[in-house]
């Protein structure tokens, strides 16, 4: 069975005394969301787009499994050999722990570790699927969810960032979004890095206060990331939150860190420098910030796609050198017509230690996860981007039990015509399959009745033309009075007309 730490969901319990008389409540588990075709369809639309882009770009697919030996993922609880709560774990029969993959980077590392010898160096993969985590659940915040990466993998140029940024920026584009709705914030972890220790904050503990006074800058403003860097801010409840104790100095050039940003890449360069100055390693990671402008430069990336940004924190525990992230910028309002903050749909950076994790020998590598399932939330709640339904078969009318054999016929004709069809199989009457063509959003439906059957024809009625009045037919003989979009046709025409409906609905 699944570890799950601290979950509270449980079945109902059976109020009858005979176990088989218990009826379990339909219910989808917290943070699992059922798919109908539309999102499917939307998902696999990102999916397909993104992967033409990384594949374009000479990154080779890989697919791992599902599951992986915990140990891989690095997930434990500190006081026992159990997984931690942030994965689904099961013991194998052999006691070995093995968890749903948290994402496709830490699989990636494994794959690489294994089969480093025979790998073309450097090793450039992109990956697709579900990932699952087992965090508490929220709005926009699901257990299992789509994404789809790139990496690069055994090689530590700059040169090799850019190259993921102008690759997630081109996937964008490819996916649909139009120009603008979307930009990749890039820092470097070194910069932020060698300024802290430059003012000789080396404590653990004050440089995370300090990274996360800097991630709540979008939100706080600089005022309030200010107090924060200081003795700490209360906010509008009374709550207090603990400052990072810094310095007037040292806030004061924090700030003018994080404020260097909000310009061209060329300009952010120069007031970092200032910043920098005495920081070797913050000059290092500028250096490495000059060579991906550079590069983004030749690629015909765009100052407003790509943006460097001082203030962007995310994992720089786990990022050794780049990091990105991808901000959705598009008006996205819910069902109520609020808005709705997506923020990040996107991200990575270079993480030049995870390969060592099996090796002891560091091995660079850079990559970008793209959030598919995120992304395609997103849109739907776009103005004019809700999911477009998927449009269904061509349905055939049964109007005998006789004629099955024959409809069955008709609808391996009209799918090697490349024209999806199914025979109607349930045996309600010809209302209620028309209400069924029309739930399915056909196209068009097809009729061999007892004439139809004697002259080698086919009845088409068009469903795009006469949709709003399906709903009022009431008997075969109201079908057949002139209704719109109906032709009755010799067979091969007849599909042939059908082509020419399907194609232009």
């Amino acid at each position: 069975m699944f570890y799950r730490h601290g979950m509270t969901d449980k079945a109902p319990k059976s109020t009858e005394t005979d176990p088989k008389d218990f009826r379990p409540e339909a219910r989808a588990p917290r943070g699992f969301a059922d798919k109908r075709a539309s999102q499917i369809a939307a998902e696999r639309r990102l999916i397909t787009a993104v992967s033409k882009v990384y594949e374009d770009f000479g990154f080779e697919a890989l697919q791992t499994s599902a599951f992986e030996y915990a140990d891989a993922l690095g997930k434990f609880l500190p006081d026992a050999d159990r997984p931690n709560v942030g994965v689904f774990a099961v013991e194998d029969d052999d006691e070995q722990w093995m968890a749903l993959r948290y994402d496709h980077t830490a699989p990636l590392a494994r794959f690489a570790a294994q089969n480093w010898d025979g790998l073309p160096k450097p090793f450039r993969r992109y990956a697709f699927g579900p990932v699952w985590r087992n965090e508490k659940p929220g709005p926009g915040r699901l257990r299992e969810f789509m994404q789809c990466d790139a990496d690069t993998v055994g090689t530590d140029r700059p040169e090799a960032d850019a190259e993921i940024i102008a690759l997630a920026v081109a996937g964008f584009k490819a996916a649909g979004l139009p120009a603008g709705s979307t930009v990749l914030k890039v820092n470097n972890r070194k910069l932020l890095n060698g300024l802290l220790t430059s003012l000789g904050v080396v404590d653990a503990g004050q440089q995370m206060g300090v990274l996360r006074a800097i991630d709540k800058l979008d939100r706080l403003g600089l005022t309030g990331v200010e107090l924060l860097l200081g003795g700490g801010r209360k906010d509008e409840s009374g709550d207090f939150t603990k400052g990072a104790n810094l310095n007037d100095a040292a806030i004061a050039a924090v700030l003018a860190f994080v404020a260097a940003g909000n310009a061209e890449r060329s300009v952010v360069l120069d007031r970092l420098a200032a910043v920098l100055a005495n920081s070797p390693e913050g000059m290092a990671g500028l250096d490495d910030l000059g060579r991906i402008g550079a590069t983004l430069n030749g690629l015909g990336v765009g100052e407003a796609d790509a943006i460097f940004d001082p203030s962007i924190v995310r994992g720089l525990e786990y990022y050794t050198g780049a990091v990105f992230e991808a901000e959705l910028l598009l008006e996205t309002r819910d069902e109520k017509g609020e808005l709705v903050k997506f923020g990040s749909v996107g991200g990575g950076g270079r993480y030049d230690d995870l390969v060592a994790r099996f090796t002891g020998e560091r091995v660079p590598a850079t990559g970008f996860s793209f959030g598919v399932s995120r992304l395609a939330a997103a849109l739907a709640l776009t103005e004019g981007g809700k999911a477009a339904p998927v449009r269904g078969p061509v349905v055939i009318i049964a109007f005998s039990d006789s004629d099955m054999g024959e409809y069955f016929k008709l609808a391996s004709e009209i799918r090697a015509a490349g024209i999806p069809a199914e025979v109607y199989l349930g045996r309600s009457g010809m209302k209620a399959q028309m209400k069924y063509a029309d739930r399915r959003l056909s196209p068009a439906v097809a009729m061999i009745g007892g004439d139809e059957l004697a002259n080698g024809t086919v009845t088409i009625k068009d469903l795009d033309l006469g949709r709003e009045m399906a709903a009022e037919i009431s008997d075969n003989k109201a079908w057949r009075e002139g209704r719109p979009g109906q032709v009755t046709l010799p067979r091969q025409d007849a599909i042939n007309h059908l082509k020419t409906i399907v194609k232009s609905s």
